[in-house]
């Protein structure tokens, strides 16, 4: 695990292109502490940060192929570099060390782009054509290792993280207006430009070319539609054996490979598989925030090691900045949070870690999908009704819409299109309600149904269950899941790798039969069934709750309602939110008449990244420490 930065222009003074590579590389030496590289000619300067984790001598990045006009820099994994290994040998391509970074490098001389229909992994790269002037990139599938790229003043620049930019003379740091209001109903950043004005993701499953001037970006893959009928004893067949050898190809490494372990049956599945010597947990003290108790019960059970810690409120608003710091983007998902003292926690042991990540949008295992009632004879009544031609259940989800009954929700959304109401899995303010707090010139961007919509188009034709989920694949879990994961492993040069949601664990998703998916028994259902097979029934069958993270504890106790309300107080926020109506919804939050904790904890968050990157330098803060 790495991270790359780089710079394309015809500036001619070389040692100060060094200079700046030199500088950007800095900014990322969290990513890469073990060593880094760089390669700098007239056209381009390419940087490169290591965490040593396959052919610890000599992976060094950049590397170069047989003749010296092609460079590559990379961050990530490929789980199937020792086939296409052979299968490049064979072609007469000659090799110079045993990383997959190479694989890359003569992969792409053989066969161009579709490189990228052949690798198995979590990757971003670039390849440097110092002959032709071009460079070469592409983002893996489901968008796990971020790409961020930005074209200002006569410069392309790209790197792992938006933070390395700072440091190029040619960037001009802006907030961009646009991304404020969509976040404050997503909890995180929604578009394609981030909270930086002209800076851009390259999309999940897309790759690009850079050449003179005009950068071009092309989609290589995509969710397929490829239901298959199966009986349940042959789904979770399939699924059990696909995740059993998936988690196999994760383990791959020259390091020892350890795994974070929740209370839940994602990450429980992948640590009763991988067996290993380091287990990781954490919660927050009271046993209803405190999933390490669950973690702990389950490895005495199975007979492994499981190291786990209690966070303290103290602790993690002290580290609260320099957690807004290694996100790049504000992103109030209070699972950051333990997730940032997770990654240190395994840190001290381990380089690498196996985490449950993807299972529930690939398998369906969020409630949001059409699971919002405990009676069964409900779900089963509306399980019938779902049989019913399309019409049909479009005009009784009509009727059933805004009706208030036991059980009236979840017959609406099982019946009713998902793009009339489903927008992913964070709604923190409904987007009317944002108008009250936002002043007036951060009111104008994109509406949630035009972003929702961009991805809804392209799968009209799917059920309704397979709208959702391309949904959250496309918007939820690159933008916020996945770069948390990314982000708080890394800040610790911790590689965290996801065999849950890797290509081959997809293609057998696909294949699933949506009653299968999610029904009336469970959320989930044929996943859990596959993962009985390793956990007992307690395990498999645990209701999801992600990291429990006690905010509501936290603004109604004395000392951290001064520490929020003191920065709700600041002069600079005047110049987003109606101040005095933000203040009151503290108030009222904390005298108990409201319960708003996670629109309270959304400004917050929002204010400590602005502080951090526009009020201050940008630079790493130092631990504030809470009165």
């Amino acid at each position: 695990m790495c991270g790359i930065v780089g710079f394309i222009n015809q500036q001619s003074d070389l040692q100060e292109k060094k200079r700046i590579v030199n500088a950007m590389m800095d900014t990322i030496i969290h990513r890469g502490p073990n060593s880094s590289g760089e390669h700098v000619d007239e056209g381009a300067a390419l940087g490169f940060r290591r965490l040593s984790i396959i052919d610890l001598e000599g992976g060094s990045q950049p590397i170069y192929n047989e003749d010296g006009t092609k460079v590559i820099t990379f961050n990530g994994e490929i789980y199937n570099h020792r086939i296409l290994r052979e299968e490049l040998k064979k072609a007469g391509h000659i090799f110079k060390t045993h990383a997959d970074t190479e694989v890359l490098l003569h992969g792409y001389e053989e066969w161009g782009a579709e490189l990228l229909q052949k690798v198995r992994g979590m990757f971003a790269f670039v390849i440097w054509d110092t002959k032709t002037q071009t460079l070469f990139g592409a983002r893996d599938h489901f968008g796990i290792k971020p790409f961020y790229y930005a074209q200002m003043n006569g410069t392309f620049m790209y790197g792992s993280e938006i933070k390395s930019f700072l440091k190029h003379p040619d960037f001009v740091k802006e907030l961009n207006k646009e991304a404020l209001k969509p976040y404050m109903t997503f909890q995180y950043s929604a578009l394609d430009e981030t909270f930086f004005k002209g800076v851009f993701r390259i999309k999940e499953g897309h790759y690009f070319t850079y050449h003179q001037g005009e950068l071009k970006i092309e989609q290589y893959w995509d969710v397929a539609d490829n239901e298959q009928d199966m009986t349940l004893e042959q789904t979770v067949d399939l699924i059990d054996d696909t995740v059993v050898k998936s988690i196999e190809a994760h383990q791959i490494a020259d390091v020892e490979v350890g795994s974070f372990l929740s209370s839940g049956v994602d990450s429980s599945y992948v640590t009763s598989v991988l067996r290993p010597e380091h287990s990781y947990s954490i919660g927050f003290g009271d046993e209803s925030y405190n999933e390490s108790v669950q973690a702990r019960q389950l490895t005495d059970m199975i007979g492994l090691n499981n190291t786990s810690t209690v966070i303290k409120g103290e602790e993690a608003f002290e580290m609260f900045p320099i957690i807004q710091y290694h996100l790049d983007e504000p992103d109030s998902n209070p699972s950051c949070v333990p997730l940032y003292f997770l990654a240190e926690l395994a840190s001290r042991d381990v380089r690498v870690v196996l985490s449950g990540e993807g299972a529930d949008e690939l398998f369906a295992g969020y409630v949001n999908y059409g699971f919002f009632t405990r009676s069964k004879a409900i779900r089963v009544f509306t399980n019938g009704l779902k049989k019913l031609p399309k019409r049909a259940r479009y005009f009784i989800a009509s009727k059933l819409k805004n009706k208030h009954f036991h059980g009236s929700f979840h017959m609406y959304t099982n019946l009713a299109p998902a793009e009339e109401f489903f927008i992913g899995q964070a709604k923190v303010f409904e987007e009317a309600e944002t108008t009250r707090y936002l002043q007036p010139k951060y009111q104008k961007s994109p509406t949630v149904k035009q972003i929702v919509d961009e991805n809804y188009r392209r799968v009209v034709d799917r059920s309704e269950i397979r709208k959702m989920q391309y949904l959250d694949i496309h918007q939820w879990m690159p933008k916020d899941i996945l770069l948390k994961a990314d982000k708080m492993s890394m800040a610790h040069s911790l590689e965290l790798r996801v065999p849950l949601l890797d290509i081959e664990v997809m293609r057998t998703a696909e294949k699933v039969p949506s009653k299968y998916l999610i029904n009336e028994e469970n959320t989930k259902f044929a996943f859990r069934q596959a993962a009985s097979r390793h956990l007992p029934e307690e395990w498999y069958n645990r209701e999801k709750i992600g990291f429990p993270v006690p905010i509501k504890d936290w603004l109604r106790e004395e000392k951290y309602y001064k520490h929020v309300r003191e920065l709700f107080s600041a002069d600079f926020v005047e110049e987003f939110f109606n101040q005095e109506a933000i203040l009151r919804l503290l108030d009222d939050n904390f005298a108990g008449k409201v319960d708003e904790r996670r629109k309270i904890w959304t400004i917050f968050t929002f204010l400590t990244w602005y502080k951090v990157y526009f009020i201050q330098d940008g630079s790493k803060p130092a631990v504030e420490k809470i009165a």
